[in-house]
């Protein structure tokens, strides 16, 4: 196939390239429609004319499914660094503005957006007062999906359960939880009494985790425990407790409301029980960033009162 020079790129190559990520992103076309927001012929057709453009095939469509041809994933990891040094860009030359401004990208583990002890609301407000003008993206990502984005400048700053600290990493400790070994009101641990809940009872029970390396204080536990599924998020977990058939651990600030129910109740507590810290995490040698830093001084002045001490 003959070569075209690609020459210059303006906003509509620009568009096509974002619409061609984010079809690589959902795995397909039918699966960009709702990330996109168009219809999926539009969506061939931006695609089609990209094709076009750079005269080569960049995916394969059709029954056998979505996949990229080796010319495609190269110009998709391309546009992946063009669309970061864009944004970089943009975010640089928002910093020279008397306030900050640009996009800033933030993500929250589970249920920390409405755990009162983050007080995300409450940072969101006060950070609003001061930069009206900066747009905020949040989302809700798994711990160690967010530790990544943060080293990969994809995501600015995230809060997150953590159980160790990489050196490339910024740290700022919020608090502590304490778990503890949890079961449903249909399990039969949860009307024993305590005095026979013996550890190798709780041993033998099945259990579900968080499915992510554990740290030392709790890996000694899980070690000796009958580890029958995992579940990241803590919803899902505690659906798979009350089903009657699986123990977990659970923050107790998590686990509260259902322990007040009668649907939740804490076992051996002091045979198995570990501390997880909750903290907001930013690189170390990221671009200077004006939205950034202010985000990060206002959870400074709202956790005023936060533990300075991590639990490891």
């Amino acid at each position: 196939m003959s070569k075209v020079a690609l020459g210059q790129l303006g906003d509509f190559e620009i568009k096509q390239l974002k619409i061609f990520k984010a079809v690589v992103d959902c795995g397909g076309f039918s699966a960009a429609e709702t990330e996109l927001n168009i219809s999926r012929p539009t969506i061939s057709n931006h695609i089609a004319a990209l094709e076009s453009r750079l005269d080569m095939t960049l995916c394969k469509r059709g029954r056998a499914g979505f996949s990229l041809t080796e010319e495609g994933a190269v110009v998709y990891q391309q546009t992946k660094q063009l669309l970061e040094q864009l944004n970089q860009f943009r975010n640089t030359i928002n910093n020279l503005g008397s306030s900050p401004a640009g996009l800033l990208k933030i993500a929250l583990s589970d249920t920390f957006s409405t755990d009162p002890r983050c007080k995300v609301t409450e940072i969101f407000r006060h950070f609003y007062q001061q930069a009206p003008d900066v747009e905020l993206q949040v989302e809700v990502e798994h711990m160690t999906v967010m530790e990544k984005l943060v080293l990969n400048n994809e995501v600015d700053i995230a809060m997150i359960p953590y159980h160790r600290q990489f050196e490339g990493l910024n740290y700022i400790h919020l608090f502590t939880d304490v778990n503890y070994i949890y079961c449903g009101h249909q399990h039969p641990l949860f009307n024993l009494p305590e005095a026979e809940i013996t550890e190798a009872v709780i041993n033998s029970s099945k259990l579900i985790h968080a499915g992510l390396k554990p740290h030392e204080e709790v890996y000694h536990q899980l070690a000796q425990m009958n580890l029958a599924g995992t579940s990241y998020h803590y919803e899902s977990r505690i659906a798979m407790v009350m089903s009657g058939f699986f123990i977990s651990f659970l923050p107790e600030q998590v686990a509260s409301p259902y322990v007040k129910q009668g649907q939740l109740k804490a076992i051996g507590k002091e045979m198995k029980n570990f501390r997880l810290g909750v903290a907001v995490i930013s690189k170390k040698s990221a671009q200077p960033n004006r939205a950034r830093d202010l985000f990060l001084e206002t959870i400074r002045q709202i956790h005023n009162v936060a533990e300075t001490a991590a639990p490891y």
